[in-house]
């Protein structure tokens, strides 16, 4: 216990040693995930689908594209960046009890975290990225913490039951008014898709519009895709249970329940995202009138498949535990420890290469080669999380959250 002035000290974050590696590698490969879910945002100036960002024309490599992503990581990477999150708050919480520190005091620090993030995130959507989701896990923190940290584990569960059973009963209303149009013939009209606030946050070539548009768009993420979208709540109060229970931590003790949740998951969740992803490309017909139904059945089978996902890396973890990682599980690691630098640099590297106000490179890139730009993107941002690994630097974005959230400068190094 660290002791100052008589009393317990805030017990800062974990270290860049002696972590378990699941949590890091997901978060690792996470933002690969969220790099390639992200960049089709910028392809501006064609149509798009009534249900996501992609183009609803494109070359066979497009459409083979836009179906991997459909399948696999779009609405999956939001759930599974939010029960990492979750995961970690449990964890910051948990160690400041076992540093002695008041409960009370370690409720305010996880509040002020999820406030300096929601103020990160205001400032990344004004300035670069309007689909921020900084903010909405910031918020839903806030409300969470107040409403849950300090609840029994079984009414975490049962609320997330109830979150989940609110998300599936949504997604068969969404089947049956969509089955009642097909059979009746009786579709309204396309309201258009994307609303103009949204795609000219890309398209438009004056920095000062753009960022307009990206603040007119930043609340809509917050709130509905964040806190009233029911998907992020959920996965954060799964998160909280399971950093309860160490599972991430302690592989090794949740091998079954590990394996049914990455099986059982990410099978959900491929299943569940294939219908549209072959509606997209047109090898299923006969559904351009109800695309709609797609937006929520792809958060229930996205929600789903991204805890397939981190149940998946906490097998991967546990076969990596007490073992010197390979060179590519400690490059992802380095990523997953500096998730909050590699994020925003993300933005700071595509908005002025891919947005009309920069050098409008979204105007001429297919899916394809999007994909290929955003896996380039992840890897020169890996290049960067080595280097700070080797020198024992965290990244320049965590060391100023935990300065503004713990009150004291960073150490340049980890001891």
């Amino acid at each position: 216990m660290t002791v100052e002035g008589g009393r317990p000290r805030l017990s800062g974050p974990v270290g860049l040693t002696g972590r378990a590696p699941a949590p890091d590698l997901a978060r690792g490969f996470m933002l690969l995930l969220i790099a390639l879910a992200n960049t089709p945002f910028y392809l501006y100036g064609r149509a798009h689908s009534d249900a996501g960002f992609h183009p609803v024309d494109g070359s066979v490599a497009d459409r083979i594209v836009q179906a991997v992503l459909i399948t696999g990581v779009d609405l999956r990477v939001y759930p599974m960046f939010a029960f990492l999150f979750g995961y970690g708050l449990a964890v910051i919480y948990r160690r400041q009890g076992e540093n002695g520190v008041p409960e009370r005091e370690a409720f305010r620090l996880l509040q002020r975290r999820n406030l300096w993030l929601l103020v990160f995130g205001f400032v990344h959507a004004l300035l670069l990225w309007g689909g921020d989701v900084l903010g909405a896990y910031g918020l839903c923190g806030l409300v969470l913490v107040w409403l849950f940290v300090r609840r029994a584990d079984r009414t975490l569960l049962v609320w997330a039951g109830i979150g989940a059973g609110v998300l599936v009963l949504l997604a068969a209303m969404s089947v049956l008014g969509a089955w009642a149009v097909l059979a009746t013939g009786t579709a309204a009209e396309s309201a258009g898709g994307i609303p103009d606030f949204v795609t000219a946050s890309a398209s438009s070539e004056s920095v000062l519009a753009a960022m307009g548009a990206r603040i007119t768009m930043w609340p809509f993420i917050v709130l509905v895709q964040g806190l009233l979208g029911l998907a992020v709540p959920v996965a954060i109060l799964l998160g909280f249970w399971a950093a309860r229970r160490r599972i991430l931590e302690q592989p090794a003790q949740y091998r079954r329940l590990l394996w049914i949740t990455a099986v059982g998951g990410i099978a959900i969740g491929w299943i569940g995202g294939l219908p549209h992803a072959l509606a997209h490309v047109g090898a299923l017909g006969g559904l351009d009138q109800v695309m709609w139904v797609f937006t929520t059945t792809q958060m229930i089978t996205g929600l789903a498949c991204g805890i397939g996902y981190v149940a998946l890396f906490g097998l991967i973890g546990d076969r990596l535990t007490g073992r010197a990682p390979g060179p590519v599980g400690f490059a992802i690691g380095a990523v997953g420890k500096r998730s909050l630098t590699c994020y925003l640099g993300q933005s700071v590297l595509c908005a002025p290469l891919l947005a009309a106000w920069g050098l409008g490179l979204g105007a001429v890139l297919g899916s394809a080669t999007m994909a290929l730009f955003a896996t380039g993107v992840w890897l020169l941002l890996l290049i960067y999380a080595v280097v700070l690994e080797r020198q024992g630097r965290p990244g320049p974005a965590e060391a100023l959250l935990r300065r503004l959230v713990y009150r004291e400068p960073s150490p340049a190094r980890a001891r």
